[in-house]
């Protein structure tokens, strides 16, 4: 025992020799949480718009009314806000035309341009827009009707604003909600960027570790290890353990470290330390693998980094799997990272326990068995021609 513990702290310590390493594990990881949970997380705007053209009392109306839907607006150039469209910058872009300025200005029908962007909430604020347009129609309908009446524009106007100061707004309370809000009431600002950075900064931990293993197979440390006492047994345990050492100290800290800088919830912590142990042999058994079938270090970090970016991606670590198509859903679940998910879903919101979680766990196990024993296969296969 002694033998494969030693072997697991040599592993970690070459690991973290490396000072480009000191930085992926512990700065980037939580600089990562703190920007999804900016942009993304609640309290960040509900998205961003320009509102662009001469300065108009049709313009102001239309900030304003956006600005009080927690729309992050802008003005400037149309050109700029098309270019800042494109680049994912803006989710939404509005002309406010001089023939629009004089036909508010005139109590008239308005009618503006509107481009919306891709991304996610590009949606929500284009709903924002048109709700903004639908309020302003409906004050010039109402100074429209007075006016009608024999009642002077500027009485009309004047009339309606004391109107409006003095009448209480409707209280909304919901009791009903769609199942995506559901899925997230209840989670806080950082919580989902934290779930999903430990997950994604787990497997590429691991799994750019398998470099040392190669480097260890290339100077042939691992062949002078086998003419010691040590069995062969010995040797494939101490390397699995010192990968997935790696991966169990990045996700623990990564725990710990947004539970303290960012208040993240981790729901019942012994079985969330559960799931990551889990999930770390998943990725231990994947560093095995790929350090015994590829021969170069650069190779098996770019392999190993490519790999875990889009396996991150499909299992939700950089989108919500809520979101995702059904086709695309279903493809996720053939990654480890979906079912961490589901099972840090599970504890984060829903306050689940070691047994609610037992399926997640049950599918992350077998997938760890099944690297595992493929690792061990193939390094055990390797040491054999290397005698």
């Amino acid at each position: 025992m002694r033998s494969v513990v030693t072997i697991a702290l040599n592993e970690l310590k070459r690991y973290m020799r490396d000072r480009s390493n000191i930085f992926f594990v512990l700065i980037f990881p939580l600089l990562l949480v703190m920007l999804i949970g900016i942009q993304f997380g609640e309290g960040a705007t509900t998205g961003r718009a320009a509102v662009v053209g001469d300065d108009s009392d049709l313009r102001s109306v239309i900030s304003e009314e956006l600005g009080d839907q927690e729309v992050d607006v802008s003005h400037g150039e149309w050109d700029a806000a098309l270019e800042q469209l494109a680049r994912g910058r803006l989710d939404v872009a509005v002309r406010v035309t001089a023939e629009a300025a004089a036909a508010h200005d005139e109590g008239r029908e308005v009618e503006v341009e509107m481009v919306t962007g891709s991304s996610f909430a590009a949606p929500i604020v284009e709903q924002n827009v048109r709700s903004a347009l639908s309020t302003l129609g409906a004050q010039r309908a109402q100074e429209q009707a007075l006016i009608d009446k024999g009642v002077d524009r500027d009485r009309a106007v004047a009339a309606l604003e004391r109107a409006r100061a003095e009448v209480q707004a409707p209280r909304l309370e919901v009791t009903s909600v769609d199942a995506e809000a559901q899925e997230f009431e209840g989670l806080g600002q950082f919580d989902f960027g934290a779930a999903g950075q430990l997950l994604l900064f787990v497997f590429l931990t691991t799994l750019t570790g398998a470099s040392t293993l190669i480097q260890s197979r290339r100077e042939r440390v691992v062949q002078r290890m086998m003419t010691t006492p040590m069995t062969g047994a010995q040797l494939i345990a101490g390397q699995t353990l010192g990968r997935w050492v790696l991966g169990a100290f990045q996700g623990a800290y990564i725990m710990v470290a947004s539970s303290l800088l960012f208040s993240v919830s981790w729901g019942h912590v012994p079985t969330a330390l559960v799931v990551l142990a889990v999930f770390a042999l998943v990725g231990a058994g994947a560093a095995m693998l790929l350090g015994t079938l590829v021969d170069n270090e650069g190779a098996a970090v770019g392999i190993g980094v490519g790999l875990g970016l889009t396996l991150g991606a499909l299992g939700g670590s950089m989108f919500p799997l809520e979101f995702f198509p059904d086709t695309m859903r279903r493809v996720a679940n053939v990654t480890p990272h979906a079912w961490g998910y589901e099972a840090f879903a599970e504890l984060q919101r829903r306050d689940a326990t070691l047994v609610d979680v037992l399926p997640q766990i049950g599918v992350l196990g077998a997938m760890a068995l099944v690297l595992v024993t493929l690792g061990a296969w193939s390094l055990r296969r390797s040491l054999q021609r290397a005698m």
